[in-house]
């Protein structure tokens, strides 16, 4: 049986900070990552691809927001955004990597699933909603949509200020369709699946699943459905070539290959940046603990190079670290 990689684009795959969002911009930097994942296909992996949706989310929820306001369309919830952003995302991910796929003379299938994920409705982030999203509005027009519409808002700590809809980011706990995606994968199908963490649905008394206003880390739930499918291997695509210890400080050092105990007690120290590092590095330990071999955290342009990217198993492996001795 061929080994089984789950790949997460991070948002920078598809959207760089300094562009406009354009749909000819986003399609080229989702060509550029999918070459760089070619590797594993001529190495013979399954592939599950996962993506964020942060940007692409936010862009769907200012468009309500101004339909609303110039044309009276009706708002639709978190929940339909995120499928929609799924469904985007997803084509546009398809699209490309079939004509990757042509280039370079492979014959597979890819295949598109727009994913629900469950959470727990009393998971404690439904207490506590700290993750952004949408536009900045003023303190009048933040009041205003409370009244309305029960959202909550922040203060904004940027210099611009005003104030930002903030929404539950509750852990996954199942995907639905599991069976489904570990299938169409073994059979050499490339799936793509839990886009932006998945739409978020929960379930009530008599098991039927109900929408949620919140948004699912889409890193944790791509470590998810890796354990739940038993994948060998699980890798965080994002715009740094490692993970490092003090980054950007004057102590600054490169952590190259981590085991779970060393890396746990990084975690705990502080070592990483809950805004950024931190959630990546739990996706990875979770990943770990729930029986997968290894998770890796790279750039995307150097996923082929064995040299680059941060590895993390249960125990160090002595054939990766030998080197460095």
């Amino acid at each position: 049986m061929n080994k089984l990689a789950v790949v997460a684009l991070g948002g920078n795959a598809l959207l760089r900070g300094n562009q406009r969002g354009t749909v000819e911009e986003q399609s080229q930097n989702t060509l550029d990552t999918l070459e760089n994942l070619i590797f594993l296909v001529k190495e013979g992996y399954d592939v599950i691809i996962a993506h964020g949706n942060g940007p692409q989310v936010g862009n769907i929820l200012m468009r309500n927001d101004a339909g609303e306001q110039l044309y009276n369309i009706p708002q639709m919830p978190l929940d339909i955004d995120v499928a929609d952003s799924q469904g985007g995302i997803g084509y546009m991910i398809e699209r490309n990597l079939r004509n990757v796929l042509k280039a370079n003379g492979i014959e597979k299938d890819v295949v598109t699933l727009v994913t629900q994920v469950v959470v727990d409705k009393n998971d404690p982030a439904f207490a506590d909603p700290i993750k952004r999203v949408g536009k900045i509005y003023s303190k009048e027009e933040a009041d205003k949509l409370t009244a309305e519409k029960g959202w909550i808002f922040k203060e904004e700590v940027k210099a611009d200020g005003g104030w930002r809809r903030v929404v539950p980011s509750p852990k996954p706990i199942r995907v639905m369709n599991e069976k489904v995606i570990e299938n169409l994968a073994r059979q050499g199908n490339i799936v793509i699946t839990v886009g932006g963490g998945g739409v978020p649905v929960s379930e009530d008394e008599n098991g039927n699943l109900c929408p949620v206003e919140a948004v699912i880390d889409k890193d944790l739930a791509s470590a998810l459905i890796g354990a739940r499918v038993k994948a060998d291997e699980f890798y965080i695509l994002t715009d740094v070539s490692f993970v490092y210890k003090d980054f950007k400080g004057p102590n600054e050092e490169k952590l190259e290959f981590l085991n779970h105990a060393d890396t746990m007690k990084y975690l705990e120290d502080g070592t990483f940046a809950e805004g950024s590092m931190a959630p990546k590095i739990r996706a990875c330990l979770s990943f770990i603990e729930n029986g997968g071999g290894k998770s890796v955290i790279t750039e995307a342009t150097k996923l082929e190079d064995k040299s680059y990217g941060t590895k993390i198993t249960m125990e160090y492996d002595e054939k990766d670290v030998n080197h460095l001795a």
